[in-house]
């Protein structure tokens, strides 16, 4: 009689999570924001980190979110933080602002330029040049955390995957702690990345970035804009189901549920996740890898209370 071997993700050793929201732009997505950080609090997270607008365009109120974060939970908030349209002073006051409101974790990003993320790079003549020039200068400021971005099938501005990974090395050099990736649903593609970082040279962790899919078409779309691919299997999954939520909901459970139950049995252990603000379907995927609440979720009435005394907005920018 065969058997099996144990299944990591069945028994393995703990796994570990983090969140990603972004500043909400009018007052129902500020409420919708504050009910997802208080649904996933409880999972005790590694970390939570808070976006930032193309050209820099919501740093008042990414920076309002974390302090709010910082203040009223315990949750260790990593705040997003862009090169684009600021000089070197300005993006030093926001790190030592962000310091000293109780942040210890920078996520270092080039940043998509205010034009959008199809339009060339161009730094402030000021400011700082590139990522690896930004995380050196948050390192300097204090003592953070850095986090950076990866790209396992290269960023869309990118000529090939190796000058993306001759640009995480330059972030490497300049002290990052670890690498997020973009999205991705082609697991294969982020093994494979991982074996080619490591041949080069990349020490740091790099953490797979982790979208459950709320809305296909969305989704599909964002993935086009960010580089990532959309394998055709995933699309079949949810053909018919445009005017079928309830449907809709299990299958992008499904999916989710099983790209990161086979990355847990090939040995990893670290998730970050893109809520787009939305907590219910990343609690599921949490539960079924053995995430479970820490400590008591807060009352509705908190989530009622945060939003109205201010949140923030914007987009997931596919930035370097």
């Amino acid at each position: 009689m065969m058997h099996a071997p144990p299944r990591p993700s069945r028994s393995g050793p703990p796994v570990r999570v983090s969140f990603e929201f972004f500043p909400p732009k009018s007052e129902e997505m500020e409420k919708t924001l504050w009910e997802a950080v208080g649904r996933l609090a409880p999972l005790a997270p590694s970390f939570v980190s808070v976006t930032y607008g193309a050209g820099g365009s919501t740093r008042a109120r990414t920076h309002a979110t974390v302090a709010r974060i910082v203040e009223e939970t315990s949750l260790k908030p990593a705040a997003h933080l862009t090169c684009v349209g600021a000089d070197r002073a300005e993006i030093d006051d926001v790190i030592r602002a962000y310091g000293h409101a109780g942040v210890r974790h920078i996520v270092a990003l080039r940043g998509d330029p205010p034009a959008g993320a199809d339009a060339a790079y161009q730094p402030h003549p000021d400011g700082y040049r590139s990522t690896a020039a930004l995380v050196a200068g948050v390192k300097a400021l204090g003592e953070f955390q850095v986090s950076v971005a990866a790209y396992p099938e290269k960023h869309p501005q990118s000529p090939n995957l190796l000058h993306d990974i001759d640009i995480l090395k330059r972030k490497l050099d300049a002290g990052a702690d670890r690498a997020i990736t973009q999205f991705f649903f082609d697991n294969s593609a982020y093994l494979r990345f991982l074996d080619v970082v490591a041949a080069a040279g990349v020490t740091i962790p790099i953490v797979p970035g982790i979208v459950p899919v709320q809305n296909f078409k969305q989704t599909a779309g964002f993935a086009k804009r960010a580089g990532a691919s959309v394998p055709r299997w995933l699309a079949e999954r949810f053909e018919g189901l445009d005017d079928d939520a309830t449907t809709r909901r299990l299958v992008a459970a499904a999916v989710c549920a099983e790209q990161v139950l086979d990355l847990i049995d090939r040995g990893v252990r670290d998730f970050h996740f893109y809520t787009m603000n939305r907590a219910d379907l990343v609690f599921a995927i949490c539960h079924l890898i053995g995430v479970r609440p820490q400590s008591p979720a807060p009352p509705a009435s908190w989530a009622r209370e945060a939003s109205r005394q201010g949140g923030a907005p914007f987009p997931l920018p596919s930035t370097r």
